[in-house]
């Protein structure tokens, strides 16, 4: 069971110091009371609580990641245990300190751990009570109030063990989409400057000669070769528009303000055709997408060919988009071999982080993505909420 990572060491320190701020109420309201139970509750708090809290406050001050061992937490229960035992009628009072320690704890320790420690403090005071006796709470009042601490000492460690966990699966989810962002992006910068240098450059240099060529032609009346030449140039600029267009529609969401979602994949379907010699076929509805999410679910659409032409080989790609209510469907099917026995979006699996990539785009607009494989084929279906408009203010009557 291995304790989650903490980002900054500020919570550890604030529960610290409410550790001592809590042992030091205590403190204060027992003296304040004239020191009731004998003054044997001052005395424990005052030689064992205070003490220990002001240890874990310096450790937490010196070593945050230490304060996070589990031994902490026992010795949090052990303060705990000693108070009741010394002074059985301040059970309440433990009870109630228990669970915030508790709740903490697991906050820190995640699921696992947490409901561990939520089961074994609780379980442990239970115990505690029951040996030492001498409560005003007996028979079955007291089995019925117990019963209760415990499940919810359990549910607690639960509930904020799994915020924690999912928490932390999140973040660690996006930080590998940031570094793999910004892997692509300089991909990206790297494949478009020796595109544009060996396509693009390379041709205008071509056709300043040609040009140049057709110049010299119409000056000495050879209208023939003028024309011609004007025919090759104009040849070489319609090439290199489809080109340039091309490369636009390959950096993603940046060409999204000028190309629809739509335009971009009919753009891209000569280009798939010819790179993997299958047939591509799209029925695309008219969809007024918002640019950053035309840009993610042509990606996502993207890479569901790219995988068809690459690894699939699949003889046939289909690609629909629909409003289903107030959603988006995005679903590419091939006739591919599949992916076998592997899951396709497993994080784990080598050679489909493009399929993790996938799966990340979909959930951060808020949506969700499936894979179907078979031997007989692949289906992709990416589903995301169309973002509502906002209603313009209406003017006050005049």
């Amino acid at each position: 069971m291995r304790r989650l990572p903490v980002e900054s060491s500020q919570p550890i320190m604030l529960f610290a110091v409410l550790r001592l701020a809590l042992a030091l109420i205590a403190f204060v309201a027992l003296l304040v009371l004239g020191l009731p139970y004998g003054g044997r509750a001052a005395a424990v708090v005052g030689g064992l609580g205070i003490p220990w809290s002001v240890a874990v406050l310096l450790i937490a001050r010196r070593n945050p990641s230490a304060a996070l061992n589990p031994l902490i937490a026992v010795g949090d229960f052990t303060v705990l245990l000693m108070i009741e035992l010394v002074v059985p009628d301040i059970v309440g009072a433990v009870r109630y300190a228990a669970i915030f320690l508790i709740a903490v704890h697991a906050h820190f320790q995640g699921e696992r751990r947490g409901i561990a420690l939520g089961a074994g403090g609780s379980l442990a005071l239970v115990i505690g009570t029951a040996i030492r006796g001498g409560t005003s709470i007996t028979g079955g009042k007291l089995a019925f109030y117990e019963t209760v601490f415990v499940v919810a000492s359990v549910s607690a460690a639960l509930v904020v063990g799994r915020l924690r966990t999912t928490e932390s699966a999140s973040r660690l989810r996006a930080r590998r989409l940031s570094r793999r962002t910004l892997q692509a992006e300089s991909e990206a910068r790297r494949r478009v400057a020796e595109a544009i240098h060996d396509g693009p450059v390379q041709e205008l240099i071509g056709l300043d000669m040609i040009l140049s060529a057709a110049a010299r032609a119409a000056a000495a009346g050879d209208n023939a070769t003028t024309t011609e030449l004007v025919e090759e140039a104009r040849s070489l600029t319609e090439r290199n528009i489809r080109n340039l267009r091309q490369e636009i529609v390959d950096l993603g969401p940046y060409a999204f303000q000028e190309l629809s979602f739509n335009t971009a994949i009919e753009n891209c379907i000569p280009a798939w055709d010819r790179r993997y010699g299958f047939e591509t076929m799209a029925t695309l509805e008219a969809i007024d997408l918002p640019p950053e999410v035309a840009g993610d679910l042509f990606r996502i659409a993207q890479e569901a060919v790219v995988n068809a032409g690459r690894h699939a080989e699949a003889q046939a790609v289909s690609i629909s988009l629909r409003r289903v209510g107030r959603d988006v469907e995005l679903r590419v099917t091939d006739n591919g071999h599949g992916f076998g026995d592997a899951d396709p979006i497993g994080a784990s699996e080598p050679g489909h982080l493009g399929l993790a990539t996938m799966r990340e785009r979909a959930e951060l607009l808020e949506g969700t993505l499936s894979i179907e494989t078979s031997p007989r084929g692949t289906k992709v279906v990416a589903r995301v909420p169309l973002p509502q408009p906002v209603p313009e203010p209406q003017s006050p009557p005049g």
